[in-house]
């Protein structure tokens, strides 16, 4: 049987063409897992209590995924992971790149993540993991100012509260 040529949608590149993304600044992150499942944590404490005391609550591969993001500040002695949070199917993060990177050329965000993502998957696959762990980019987002990295803080803070109205939410 030929092979029949097929259009494939054409992804959109989701980084800014004229931006440096290894520039000293504050960047908000969000990682899907693959197809949304929820596999990463547990929302806990709806209908138990007050709906400001919901939280997550790490699942095994959850918990390999934060020590990563810790790690991540051990790796890149110039970036720091200021808030994050552990969704069932998503992470949301802040990172700071800040002026005294010694690495030439510096890593840029996606040089970060793309290892993050690596070395959660590895290890997750050592501890039974099977298939693709992460959706295949991320979503950034330039903090610009105080005023936006307060407001992006608040909002992982709060995260866990509006789970269930989340348009990431899924019982996957």
């Amino acid at each position: 049987m030929p092979c029949v040529d097929r259009e494939f949608p054409k992804r959109k590149h989701p980084r800014l063409k004229s931006y440096d993304y290894s520039t000293a600044g504050a960047y908000f992150i969000t990682i899907c897992t693959h197809e949304k499942r929820c596999i990463l944590s547990r929302i806990v404490g709806r209908g138990l209590a007050p709906a400001d005391t919901e939280r997550t609550t790490l699942l095994p591969y959850g918990r390999i995924a934060e020590e990563q993001l810790h790690a991540i500040e051990e790796r890149y002695p110039f970036v720091s992971v200021d808030h994050f949070v552990i969704m069932p199917n998503h992470i949301h993060l802040i990172l700071t790149i800040t002026d005294t990177a010694g690495a030439s050329p510096r890593p840029t965000i996606s040089d970060i993540i793309c290892s993050y993502k690596s070395l959660v998957t590895r290890f997750c696959k050592k501890s039974g993991f099977f298939g693709k762990m992460f959706q295949t980019s991320f979503y950034e987002h330039i903090i610009r100012n105080r005023e936006d990295y307060d407001n992006i803080a608040r909002y992982i803070f709060e995260n866990p509260t509006r789970w269930y109205y989340d348009d990431l939410y899924s019982e996957k």
